[in-house]
């Protein structure tokens, strides 16, 4: 689960806070970064829980619904939501149940934000057509969550706050484990039951050796990254640079001089975007132009053996 684009944000994150923090201890840093991506996944199997309290706490109110009815003589309500097979096949999952033996159940602890999740879904048009649907199999009631994750969940303001609340490292997270959490729902198979696999943390040791390398590059080969950008510079205003600008810069020279196997185009666009996201706002483009620049020059030194495409919008050069 854990990919490089995961992996890009936290290197940003633990790298700056590794020149941040006075007792610079590259190996405590590293662990850090490895417990941060390790949380990630923490995140990943919360959110599929949540779907499964939203269902407990339908079966609740439905269990209230039904005394009421039979009491005054009512029409029972529809049991079709509780009965949802994908959210029964997800409740039952070995290992989203053997996460949740380790783990607080931090759903129970926010029974507010579970019930009004769960009028939200059920004032939805969403929820309206699938009760009125005639359609009655797994995969009607596999899209349903599918589309009740993307509508209601993927954007929702009380569900950020609430992660924010109870880690930190939860921060600027959730967005990318939405990803794996709606491709998780799409791959179930019913004929899996409880034996479905969920994604596993990481798809390989490359991910791991992907993260561990690029880490120890960047905090390593520092002060010859640096230098590069200084030469960048001479064509530049230097003062432009705010310290989040460096930073990003000198992981993706790192990545760019450690992986042979990643295209310089991919690595510059990948550190622009981040750049867009955590540093000023003009960040972006100036960083664009000066790893152009440094790519442009290390190519011409032997230093990096990639061919650089003809990228649009780069500015300056490296004598």
């Amino acid at each position: 689960m854990i990919n490089r684009e995961l992996i890009r944000i936290k290197t940003v994150q633990l790298t700056y806070a590794y020149y941040q923090n006075g007792n610079k201890n590259i190996d405590t840093a590293e662990k850090e970064l490895f417990f941060s991506l390790s949380k990630a996944y923490d995140l990943y199997n919360h959110l599929l829980v949540l779907i499964v309290a939203v269902t407990r706490e339908a079966r609740r109110r439905l269990e209230i619904a039904q005394g009421k009815a039979l009491r005054e003589g009512l029409e029972a309500p529809s049991q079709k939501f509780v009965l949802n097979r994908f959210a029964l096949q997800l409740e039952n999952n070995r290992q989203l149940l053997e996460f949740q033996s380790t783990q607080r159940d931090m759903w129970a602890e926010a029974p507010e934000f579970v019930g009004k999740l769960f009028e939200q879904i059920a004032q939805s048009q969403i929820y309206k057509e699938y009760l009125e649907s005639s359609s009655d199999d797994y995969a009607t009631d596999r899209e349903l969550w599918r589309r009740i994750y993307r509508t209601l969940i993927q954007e929702n303001e009380d569900l950020e706050q609430l992660l924010e609340e109870h880690s930190l490292y939860w921060n600027d997270d959730k967005d990318v484990v939405d990803t794996f959490v709606l491709k998780t729902i799409k791959r179930f198979d019913e004929k899996m039951g409880a034996k479905q696999e969920l994604l596993p943390e990481y798809d390989s040791e490359e991910e791991k050796d992907y993260a561990r390398k690029l880490f120890r590059a960047t905090i390593m080969n520092a002060d010859e990254y640096q230098h590069y950008m200084s030469e960048a510079s001479r064509n530049w205003d230097f003062s432009r640079l705010a310290y989040m600008d460096v930073v990003i810069m000198q992981i993706a020279i790192a990545e760019m001089l450690t992986f042979p196997s990643i295209p310089i185009s991919v690595t510059i666009n990948e550190y622009v975007e981040l750049a867009k996201f955590y540093s000023t706002p003009r960040s972006g483009s100036y960083i664009n132009g000066m790893l152009d620049a440094i790519a442009r020059y290390l190519v011409r030194q032997g230093r990096l053996l990639k061919s650089i495409d003809e990228r649009k919008g780069s500015e300056g050069s490296v004598k």
